[in-house]
């Protein structure tokens, strides 16, 4: 009649060791999850803009240096086609001329002021870069994420849409050698670079400071990436 009651006093002290062996490998000692060096959130950064379908860019500056003609502005749809369908802002003569552009196939078709119709144009007889390739291939802005030096991680802060995104910035140096198949006019050495990237590793802001254009001052170029995942067909006008 004793031997049940024995069993039940030998298996409790066993049973209670378990438990709390059980506990401590999964509570407080468990080990961590390796954080992210900031080397690795840029390069998480890249992979996402390279695996896009495509997304809508927006790229802006206060203002071009005195005499110089260039893109005040350009925004649009790029998909990785490569192939881009938005607007530019150029700047000739000092005056801003706002221009339809559809770039596609490897050809960049622009309204010029004062014209009917799209015309065949060379992007670099305005100072500036075919813009399907912004984010494509290797004069896209993703290259310049890799290419980043002496980088270091700054402030957390909430923003996109009603404030659901935590942007974490990082900040850091761009070669001019990198910069110049971005953005052919550029005349820099070095470029201040400063980015803004989602916990879910996609680039929402890039800020760039330099010189963007031979003989002229130092200047900001201000890039935003919006509505990952796009799919658009882009055609010629």
């Amino acid at each position: 009649m004793t031997r049940p009651r024995v069993r039940r006093l030998v298996l409790g002290p066993v049973v209670l060791l378990l438990a709390v062996s059980l506990a401590g490998c999964s509570g407080d000692d468990a080990p961590a999850a390796e954080e992210q060096t900031p080397e690795e959130v840029l390069a998480e950064a890249q992979a996402t803009l390279d695996e896009t379908s495509g997304l809508s860019i927006d790229l802006t500056t206060p203002g071009l240096p005195d005499g110089v003609q260039g893109i005040a502005s350009a925004t649009g749809v790029i998909t990785r086609a490569p192939a881009f369908e938005g607007e530019l802002d150029v700047v000739l003569a000092g005056t801003t001329f706002t221009v339809p552009v559809v770039a596609v196939d490897g050809v960049v078709l622009a309204q010029l002021p004062l014209t009917t119709g799209y015309q065949d144009i060379d992007p670099s007889e305005y100072n500036a870069p075919d813009p399907a390739g912004l984010v494509t291939g290797e004069t896209g802005f993703p290259t310049l994420l890799p290419a980043t030096t002496e980088v270091e991680e700054g402030e957390s802060v909430r923003g996109g849409a009603n404030n659901e995104e935590v942007l974490t910035t990082y900040t850091g140096t761009v070669p001019g050698a990198a910069m110049k198949k971005v953005i052919p006019s550029s005349a820099g050495d070095t470029f201040a670079a400063s980015y803004q990237i989602t916990e879910d590793g996609e680039l929402r802001e890039a800020t760039f400071v330099g010189a963007f254009y031979p003989d002229a001052d130092e200047m900001t170029y201000t890039v935003t990436f919006e509505d990952y995942g796009t799919e658009k067909e882009i055609t010629a006008p």
